[in-house]
């Protein structure tokens, strides 16, 4: 494995220059590609917190739902 990373190095560094470019539409392609996983992730992450929240919260929820029923008995 060791020997892979070593042989991948020195040919990433022992490249020329390319002489290439991005064209516009390449270049716009990619930014929507960048933004439009920036938004996923946090809508992902927006979502996850929602969810772990109410994991989190129902139990507490029963016991004060049962809490208060029995309060409402006694009284």
């Amino acid at each position: 494995m060791g020997i892979l990373f070593l042989f991948m190095l020195l040919l990433a560094l022992s490249t020329g220059s390319a002489q290439a470019y991005i064209d516009p539409g390449t270049g716009s392609y990619f930014l929507q590609f960048l933004i439009a996983g920036l938004f996923g992730s946090l809508f992902f992450l927006k979502q996850a917190l929602s969810q772990g929240k109410k994991l989190i919260r129902s139990p507490f929820k029963f016991i004060k739902k049962q809490s208060s029923k029995t309060d409402n008995e006694v009284k």
